[in-house]
């Protein structure tokens, strides 16, 4: 792996989204789906306010009208933008966001990883089974990348590679209640699923452990867990851990999800969440983000 950062966490073994270099073990598959307050750990807001629109996003390819204004002496706002195809493109980060040398890569909605695709053991959950759903669910979004459900309308998303570390970038719109909903839920995981075992197609045992992580205060609401996955993988002790961090900007959002067998790269996430927060706010005031390396997905 190329040069870390100081303030990479432990080289504990670990995931992100694919197949690594050093451990030929972690799988590509199956096709992916898809001011705050001060600065905290999984800070959740349950209101969901929306980005007003400005007359550059009224007329902005990158966004359109959600609605038309209302007609009462009392309508005092313009309708919330709606993103569209090209301002979630638009508001992707690219090479450029990044530190060190991540490299944009082509197939980030390709990328799965075997190592988070088992069967939760309920037997774990002796006084709360109904928490070994919620772990499932977990287990199955890191795979797919749905950590917020399928989006009610536009979304992108890219990927990033250096050594064995991958990156893997959302942005999308979301249905205002099932987006509260989502973020809420990943909230209630570090309890719920703090810790369980699930069992792979060949009977092999994986603990799954779940922390909440720090997300950088921007947005309206956010939410960051680390999610560590120890198995085996070619008969070897492997270890996944992968950072994610989620925020909320009126009804839409990014999706960050970085990681690998190597550890964590934490600058790198906080870098991704606070520029990536950046340009979707840009593409929602009818702005387009400063000038980036082209994307590629």
């Amino acid at each position: 792996m190329h040069r870390r950062p100081p303030s990479r966490t432990a080289r504990r073994p670990v995931r992100v989204l694919a197949s690594f270099l050093a451990a030929g073990s972690l799988l590509t598959c199956a096709a992916c789906s898809g001011g705050g307050d001060s600065e905290g750990v999984g800070t959740v807001h349950d209101s969901a306010s929306d980005v007003a629109a400005s007359p550059l996003a009224a007329e902005s390819p990158l966004t359109s009208p959600r609605s038309k204004e209302s007609s009462s002496p009392r309508a005092t706002k313009s309708a919330a933008p709606v993103l569209t195809p090209a301002g979630a493109r638009a508001a992707l980060i690219t090479e450029a966001d990044l530190e060190d040398s991540w490299t944009q890569v082509k197939g980030a909605a390709d990328w799965g990883d075997k190592l988070v695709i088992g069967k939760v053991d309920v037997a774990d959950f002796l006084t709360a089974r109904t928490n070994a759903a919620d772990c499932q669910r977990l287990l199955d979004a890191l795979y797919d990348d749905t950590l917020l459900g399928k989006p009610s309308g536009a979304s992108a998303l890219t990927g990033f590679e250096e050594s064995d570390s991958r990156l893997l970038y959302q942005v999308a719109a979301y249905d205002r209640a099932k987006l509260g909903a989502s973020l809420n839920w990943l909230k209630t995981l570090p309890v719920k699923c703090d810790q369980f075992t699930a069992t792979d197609s060949k009977g092999g045992h994986r603990t799954v452990q779940v922390i909440e992580d720090s997300v950088p205060s921007v947005g309206d609401a956010r939410q960051g867990l680390q999610v560590t996955v120890t198995g085996t993988s070619g008969s070897q002790p492997t270890t996944l851990t992968l950072q994610l961090a989620v925020v909320r900007v009126g009804t839409d959002a990014i999706t960050v999800t970085s990681g690998g067998l190597d550890g964590t790269e934490t600058d790198t996430t906080k870098a991704a969440v606070q520029d990536g927060t950046s340009h979707l706010k840009d593409v929602l005031a009818g702005r387009t983000p400063p000038a980036q390396p082209g994307n590629l997905d």
